[in-house]
């Protein structure tokens, strides 16, 4: 049985994270790995093998690599197809890949918006789809009680900017404003079905993409305002094996600050444009 701390369900299948060469996902995988899931881990970079080979020896589980650009439209579905052709039956399912920026909107190339709708929209609400197909069809008869086992799990990352309409994060900010409305609506449709859907929205996770300063990085961990991949992963996983619809890490600051974001007319924001604060 997974020792997650609590009493699940014994693990009947795989646990698919994409994103998994490095910072979150990798942690993703390695905490998953660590509870005795075997594991399919997804990246665009060939160094995904590496992983697989560390993961499985330390923590002796199987662990399927697969180098996939999930920035394509077809890419749910072939690595659906595949994993079905393979028999790889996925119980968890943690949708990672993405990237982050901010900048103007029309100030990125048509291939980044591409490439970040499809990351962060079209993949994995497509992989949700035909992988949570699967998982509904394991719950025998709707509405029965679920108890503390589940039919299937699935983890979307989100994010705190999907509350902060605001310049230099339309683009990110709204895809993952789509992700977390669709987790919700997904979360309530399959939950009479034994299946637990959670939306873990970051805020600043110490992972080197914001190009923060060691010391500000450091002050920031001991305030709690950043967190480490490894306590993100953590709490993810366990409100996900809860079943909470959400989670947002860390919580207190993150709240606030979109708060009060959410309070700032238009006009303050043209003027802080205007002045080049943000």
């Amino acid at each position: 049985m997974a020792k997650d701390g609590m009493n699940h369900k014994m693990i009947n299948g795989f646990a698919l994270v994409t994103g998994a060469s490095s910072g979150i996902g990798l942690e993703f995988a390695r905490q998953l790995a660590e509870k005795g899931y075997p594991l399919i881990i997804v990246s665009n970079e060939e160094k995904i093998a590496d992983c697989a080979k560390q993961l499985s020896e330390k923590y002796g589980v199987t662990v399927h690599s697969l180098v996939r650009d999930l920035g394509k439209q077809t890419a749910a579905r072939e690595l659906y197809d595949y994993c079905h052709a393979q028999d790889w039956p996925v119980e968890i399912l943690v949708n990672n890949a993405g990237v982050y920026h901010d900048k103007d909107i029309l100030d990125d190339s048509e291939a980044f918006t591409s490439l970040i709708m499809n990351l962060h929209m079209y993949t994995p609400a497509m992989l949700c789809y035909l992988f949570g197909q699967d998982m509904r069809s394991r719950g025998s008869t709707p509405n029965q009680p679920c108890g503390n086992h589940a039919n299937g799990y699935i983890l979307n990352v989100c994010s705190v900017t999907s509350k902060m309409a605001a310049q230099r994060l339309g683009t990110y900010g709204g895809t993952k404003a789509f992700l977390a409305h669709y987790t919700r609506a997904l979360h309530i449709e399959l939950r009479k079905y034994g299946v637990k859907v959670t939306n873990v929205s970051p805020g600043a996770v110490d992972t080197g993409l914001f190009n923060i300063k060691p010391w500000v990085t450091k002050a920031g961990k001991c305030l709690g305002i950043i967190v480490s991949p490894e306590t993100l992963a953590r709490r993810g996983l366990r409100a996900m094996f809860h079943g909470r619809s959400k989670v947002t890490v860390p919580a207190v600051f993150w709240h606030l600050l979109c708060g009060i974001i959410l309070l700032i007319p238009t006009c303050m924001l043209r003027l802080i444009r205007r002045l080049g604060w943000f």
